[in-house]
């Protein structure tokens, strides 16, 4: 521990690693906790659950305008600053009562909590060299669980036992996400893992044809993800009737296999590179959401939830991975958060939409669909060669920097 804080690399792993886990502790307490909240509490419909979701989302979908606003302050700054806004969304969504009082609080937080999402990955692969991308992401993502995992224990405990009711946890989440922007704000200025004694240049607003099939993988991965995510818990709440207690365990389970793999798995990009790697993982998804939808029974319901869930960081690392490779540098950034911002794009408009035909068909019907949009991915993902789909600019750049090394 002493060794690392010896180089600025060294340091800013360790301020991102605090910054992870508490930042992974109060997101996935409150996602661990807000089902049954929502439920339990403020009584929303099946319905009303996917347009609060949707409006959750709103966050993702105009961070491009929030990054273009604040593309002149430090990423670690916009972190820390973004960190203290869900901090406040959080702690004040101890306030609601019905659906009409939480929508602010949401709001608040959504806008926080996705630009810490954006901001990480970029702050992470600044950490290290291209070619230790997905490794370096995947200990980040690890050091997220570790944060998850001790949440998830604590709102067991609290709820199991009685202890703490829905309102003053969401409070001492807020409290522990303030934490986070602490940890952050003195991140060094890092390129490549080398320290620079100013920020690095970004770029406010970025939209490039070179990057159409990154783009394409986090639109489809925005659909995907926000079927299971914004009604994978919902089923097992609804249907299968599980309490806080046993989805607090159903969660402490999937950040157990999460925190035990996904570095292992960010490797596995690095070694065998995205077009095969998110091939196999959409494979995996399509089983698991069938196997999801026509689960019998709760506890196979769990398993494949598991399933889903462990793999599931990995489709945004591996495509930041291959952004990086295909991107110039001071595109980085600013590119991250146009994808944010286009995955939210479907994550705002999926929710309503299966919100609405709950309505009028069984739960397994979303279920299928994100399976399709999986099958979509896996066409894109046979398209992936970073090699031969770089940008004029990273071409440029990457001949300017051969050329100093060997004249050096």
């Amino acid at each position: 521990m002493r060794e690392m804080w010896r180089t600025p690399a060294g340091r800013g792993f360790l301020m991102l690693a605090v910054m992870s886990a508490t930042f992974g502790f109060a997101m996935n307490a409150q996602n661990g906790i807000v089902t049954n909240y929502l439920d339990q509490v403020l009584h929303l419909s099946g319905p009303q659950f996917g347009y609060w979701t949707a409006i959750r989302e709103m966050g993702g979908f105009v961070l491009i305008f929030l990054t273009a606003l604040f593309y002149r302050v430090s990423l670690q700054k916009v972190t820390a600053g973004a960190l203290v806004v869900f901090a406040i969304g959080c702690a004040f969504f101890s306030l609601a009562n019905d659906f009409w009082t939480v929508i602010p609080w949401t709001i608040i937080g959504s806008f926080g909590l996705h630009t810490v999402l954006q901001t990480q990955i970029a702050l992470g692969m600044s950490l290290t060299t291209e070619n230790r991308s997905g490794s370096i992401l995947g200990r980040m993502s690890a050091m997220g669980q570790i944060g998850t995992f001790a949440a998830l224990v604590m709102v067991y405990l609290l709820f199991r036992f009685q202890w703490l009711s829905y309102r003053p946890t969401f409070i001492i989440l807020g409290g522990v996400a303030f934490l986070g922007a602490l940890a952050i704000v003195r991140f060094p200025h890092l390129h490549e893992g080398q320290v620079r004694m100013v920020a690095p240049k970004r770029e406010p607003i970025v939209f490039r044809r070179a990057y159409g099939y990154y783009y394409w993988l986090v639109f489809l991965d925005g659909a995907r993800q926000q079927v299971f995510f914004s009604f994978g818990l919902w089923v097992l709440v609804n249907h299968f009737k599980l309490d806080v207690e046993h989805i607090s365990l159903v969660l402490i389970a999937v950040t157990f296999g999460c925190m035990i793999s996904v570095s292992r798995l960010g490797r596995r990009i690095d070694r065998h590179g995205e077009r095969r790697s998110l091939t196999v993982i959409n494979l995996a998804y399509v089983a698991a959401l069938l196997g999801y939808a026509l689960s019998p029974n709760v506890w196979v319901a769990c398993v494949f939830y598991f399933v889903y869930a462990v793999i599931a960081p990995l489709s945004f690392i591996g495509a930041s991975t291959y952004l990086r490779k295909i991107a110039a540098p001071a595109d980085l950034a600013p590119s991250l958060s146009m994808g944010v911002t286009m995955m939210h794009a479907a994550a705002v408009v999926v929710p309503v939409a299966t919100g609405f035909i709950l309505n009028y068909v069984g739960y397994q019907v979303p279920f299928y669909a994100a399976c399709g949009v999986a099958v979509i991915t896996i066409f894109v993902t046979l398209r992936l060669n970073p090699a031969k789909q770089r940008c004029a600019a990273r071409i440029a750049a990457d001949a300017a920097a051969t050329a100093e090394c060997a004249e050096s």
